[in-house]
């Protein structure tokens, strides 16, 4: 990826500023009775302020970064600054076809915490999940790595109607199918699943 080359997406026109921003920065905002408005992030945090008297609330737009992971692959990342009243949140997350994919982090803040610094602890974040490799792909397939550590986020799986989840591993996605192939290899083993906040640290 050349610097500069950034993943498009669905632009919408806010209902707030009236600039086109991408369709994930978009929210539905307001109510069945008074009916609903298109707000972009900033024109939402705007609103979010106001509600909870945050006076010197300020929206940070940040630019895509591209991190590198412990196999030499870059992934870009692009940023969403999501007021909610008592916190801040700070997403980073790539991009596929224009929509949220792969990797996803986030950390939440107080709403008078220094944007930029927030957003050093996300990247730091983001450069320790991104040193380790939790599945292998070689010439014997897919597998878990030799630490025996999984780690992901969990999703929902379209395919089979959200009944059963997909898992994104090391940025990629993984079925239930998948990750049980996977697992029967260390038949008769014990295991723990510790489930976690995506804005905690696991």
């Amino acid at each position: 990826m050349e610097p500069g080359e950034f993943t498009q997406s669905q632009q919408i026109r806010c209902d707030g500023c009236r600039q086109t921003t991408p369709g994930y920065e978009i929210v539905n905002y307001g109510s069945i009775e008074g009916g609903y408005r298109r707000l972009c992030g900033q024109c939402l945090n705007d609103v979010v302020a106001k509600a909870a008297g945050l006076e010197g609330f300020e929206h940070a737009k940040f630019q895509p970064v591209g991190l590198v992971d412990c196999a030499g692959n870059v992934h870009e990342f692009h940023f969403r600054t999501h007021l909610f009243g008592p916190g801040v949140a700070l997403d980073a997350f790539e991009l596929r076809d224009g929509s949220p994919a792969g990797y996803h982090f986030q950390i939440i803040g107080e709403p008078n915490d220094d944007l930029l610094v927030l957003l050093g602890r996300l990247i730091a974040k983001m450069r320790r999940a991104l040193s380790t490799k939790h599945l292998v792909d070689d010439e014997f397939g897919l597998h878990i790595a030799d630490h025996r550590v999984v780690q992901g986020m969990v999703e929902s799986d379209r395919d089979h109607d959200g009944r059963v989840p997909l898992l994104i591993i090391d940025g990629r996605e993984i079925t239930w199918d998948e990750l049980g192939r996977m697992l029967m290899s260390f038949e008769g083993w014990q295991f723990k699943l510790n489930l976690a906040d995506k804005s905690e640290e696991v």
